[in-house]
């Protein structure tokens, strides 16, 4: 007969709840939960972007016009209303931001609302409008357009630098999305919604240009259109998924969707990582473009929603001016 003391017992007994316990959290980290993080009827949240500095979330209400921050600590929505429809926002210092409105880009007063105009690119366009943009290492803006009817007009992305000179950088575009660039500042990602691919390019960093485009993922229409984009610390790329209600997570080196994030809205636009380290992934929805019977299914569309997927995010780069 096998004795075994009761010291070996408890030994055992520990490693196994300690085994069982390990096993649990990974598997909460495969299995990621959203949480609701605000509630709101945002008409087309967007251009969500962490603030580093200020510990908030700037996003935007595109139909609704308004410029929001949001204060992850104490769960408050601070807002201000634009004059037209606001495509995307990008913080300047810890007042102060670059934003897209449909006449051209402008500096803008996050609390007050103030604005000046520093490019009146596309004012021309009537039937043109900004949507969404980020910074690029250096601090340029890169903010594409679209076309809200049917017309002759085509949109472009654009790169506007911190004094206003603006620079077509790509024509012939359709719906300008998401926009990231790599942390060694070699490659840039970019979508056009319609065409359901993410790009690459070759970004030189010397001269903030693109070259050597290329299909990096075509995403499958049956999970979603590619919408916003953010990128975490191991190069994935995460994108809402326009009519996919989920945040798919993409391999640009393989093409390949490996990991998809349900959300309780049809309509997923942006994402962009925040939280003291980076480690919370926030999320905007919509609660335009919806049958009765989705608006029924998803009665919390429009509203913010986080989650902590187990990767961290990397420091968005902030607009920098000059004269």
């Amino acid at each position: 007969m096998i004795r075994v003391s009761a010291l070996a017992l408890q030994i055992f007994i520990l490693f196994v709840l300690l085994h069982h316990q390990m096993i649990g959290q990974k598997l909460n980290q495969s299995h990621p939960k959203v949480v609701l993080e605000y509630e709101i009827k945002a008409l087309l949240g967007e251009g969500a972007i962490w603030n580093y500095k200020t510990h908030e979330l700037l996003w935007v209400d595109i139909e609704g016009k308004t410029l929001n921050r949001y204060d992850a600590k104490n769960k408050k929505n601070n807002s201000v209303k634009v004059p037209s429809r606001i495509g995307t926002v990008v913080p300047v210092n810890s007042t102060e931001a670059v934003v897209a409105l449909e006449d051209g880009i402008y500096l803008i007063d996050v609390a007050s609302g103030k604005i000046g105009q520093i490019s009146n690119i596309e004012s021309d366009k009537v039937n043109n409008r900004f949507n969404d943009g980020k910074c690029d290492p250096n601090g340029n803006l890169w903010v594409g357009s679209m076309v809200m009817k049917k017309s002759n007009y085509t949109a472009a992305l654009y790169k506007v630098e911190g004094n206003g000179k603006t620079t077509k950088m790509l024509d012939g575009i359709k719906i300008s999305n998401g926009i990231v660039w790599t942390s060694d500042k070699k490659t840039m990602y970019y979508i056009d919604t319609p065409t359901h691919k993410i790009m690459a390019y070759d970004f030189d960093s010397k001269n903030s240009t693109i070259s050597n485009g290329r299909v990096a993922v075509e995403v499958n229409t049956q999970i979603g259109y590619p919408d916003g984009m953010a990128i975490d610390e191991e190069g994935m790329l995460w994108v809402g998924l326009w009519n996919g209600n989920a945040v798919g997570r993409f391999n640009p080196k393989t093409g390949k969707l490996i990991q998809k994030i349900e959300v309780p809205a049809h309509n997923v636009t942006a994402c962009a990582f925040g939280g003291k380290n980076l480690e919370i992934l926030y999320i905007t929805t919509a609660s335009v473009d919806m049958t009765d019977e989705e608006q029924k299914k998803y009665p919390l569309a429009g509203s913010l929603f986080s989650v902590k997927p187990g990767v961290k995010g990397v420091k968005s780069h902030f607009f920098k001016k000059h004269k």
